[in-house]
């Protein structure tokens, strides 16, 4: 099972990256019930978008604005979101308390990913391969 990170998650919704060929082509050889996201994620985007219309001005940046916001609504409906449970947490809370330097909300996603025995597919790899025993592929590259 996979845990897209924000980042390859984008890549998904974006479509029109150089990234998106290969990333959709990797994920083909699989079914679309081996792929989850976590809450952390739809947290991560709605505070990038609600960012984005506190500095929009004008109708067309408030329009585009909450129509990225109508859009993670949609995606996240179709996706499977795991929870950030009390376990999940604990699991972050236990990791940041051993002194490892990952920002919070990779944290959170390598900790839902550990609990849950995933690998996480992120171009941040130097991040993530920081946590003890988190599987982290990059499936942008070529390979």
């Amino acid at each position: 099972m996979f845990l897209l990170d924000t980042d390859h998650l984008g890549i998904v919704q974006r479509r029109s990256t150089p990234e998106h060929p290969t990333l959709t082509h990797r994920m083909r050889q699989y079914s679309l019930e081996s792929f989850f996201v976590s809450i952390v994620s739809f947290h991560e985007q709605v505070n990038g978008w609600n960012a984005y219309i506190r500095r929009a001005r004008g109708v067309e940046g408030l329009v585009r604005g909450y129509g990225m916001f109508q859009g993670i609504l949609a995606d996240f409906a179709r996706l499977n979101v795991l929870p950030f449970s009390r376990e999940v947490a604990e699991q972050a809370l236990e990791l940041r308390r051993s002194g490892l330097r990952v920002g919070t909300m990779d944290l959170r996603i390598g900790a839902t990913a550990l609990i849950r025995g995933f690998t996480v597919l992120t171009r941040n790899t130097i991040d993530f391969e920081r946590i003890p025993g988190l599987s982290v592929e990059d499936w942008t590259l070529p390979g």
